[in-house]
């Protein structure tokens, strides 16, 4: 294994927006063994507060499911992959189609766009550092870059949320979802997801999938998970991302991932 990439939430950064000590200390050793490091994450490049509290301002994390890679010592967007307005509002009309009390959030490259009632008080699963409530309009979401559309549902989960637009949305944007008990499926450009950004990563520094291991736990982990030569679920994760590994570890909260990264380095074959 030359390259290690993880997913962060629910993989190795807890509810508290904590990475344990043991974990610091796994990744650590591996960079300090020649490995490379990239963390690969939904979250949006102005949420990594606590990637650089543990690991400092070194390295690349590719953001927003590979829609987004963000240079942390440079604190600079390094490439991004937009939606246009006017594929959010056919996006829109399909969901609504379906869903006609769904609300949209548009995460941009300068902030988090959310139509009015996006939001509501037991909804825990949306950090907001910064935030515009207003209508969605296309020019705005041109002028900002949309790397993620998000919509929210009630009444039924994600996966039966998925299920009723994807093929209708099909060649407009990717779909996927990995926020635990909400209905809230995330958007993307069609040729984008965590994978395809990663074999981008991976192959600028003269490394392929057999060399990478990788961590995961929802389903938008499950195409970087299958793609690496040796991929690991949490045993605390989504069935589909454990189907896609083919292996597990153990859970977030006993430090699954540093597990496999100390067999590694002890030379133990994972």
């Amino acid at each position: 294994m030359r390259l290690i990439a993880s997913d962060l939430d629910g993989t190795i950064l807890h509810r508290d927006e904590t990475i344990s000590a043991r974990t610091v200390a796994a990744f650590a050793a591996a960079r300090q063994a020649g490995l490379q490091v990239v963390f690969v994450t939904g979250r949006p490049f102005r949420w990594l507060d606590p990637v650089q509290r543990a690991f400092g301002h070194l390295g690349t994390v590719i953001c927003s499911n590979g829609a987004l890679v963000y240079d942390l010592e440079g604190e600079r967007v390094l490439a991004s992959h937009t939606i246009t307005g006017a594929t959010v509002a056919q996006v829109q009309r399909v969901v609504r189609t379906h869903q006609p009390q769904a609300a949209f959030a548009a995460e941009t490259l300068t902030g988090l766009l959310l139509e009015p009632g996006f939001l509501d008080d037991r909804d825990q699963s949306i950090r907001l550092p910064e935030v515009t409530e207003a209508p969605f309009e296309a020019s705005r979401l041109d002028a900002e870059g949309v790397v993620k559309l998000l919509a929210k549902t009630t009444g039924i989960d994600a996966e039966a949320f998925q299920h009723l637009v994807e093929r209708e949305v099909a060649g407009l944007v990717s779909v996927t979802h990995s926020a635990p008990g909400v209905a809230l499926l995330e958007m993307a450009h069609p040729e984008v997801n965590k994978a395809v950004t990663l074999a981008g990563y991976a192959r600028g520094l003269g490394i392929d999938a057999a060399e990478v291991l990788a961590f995961g736990d929802m389903p938008n982990d499950v195409q970087m998970l299958a793609w690496a030569g040796r991929g690991y679920a949490m045993d605390s994760g989504h069935p589909l991302a454990k189907a896609a590994a083919g292996r597990t570890t153990a859970s977030l909260h006993e430090d699954g991932v540093a597990q496999v990264i100390e067999r590694l380095l002890a030379g133990v074959p994972v």
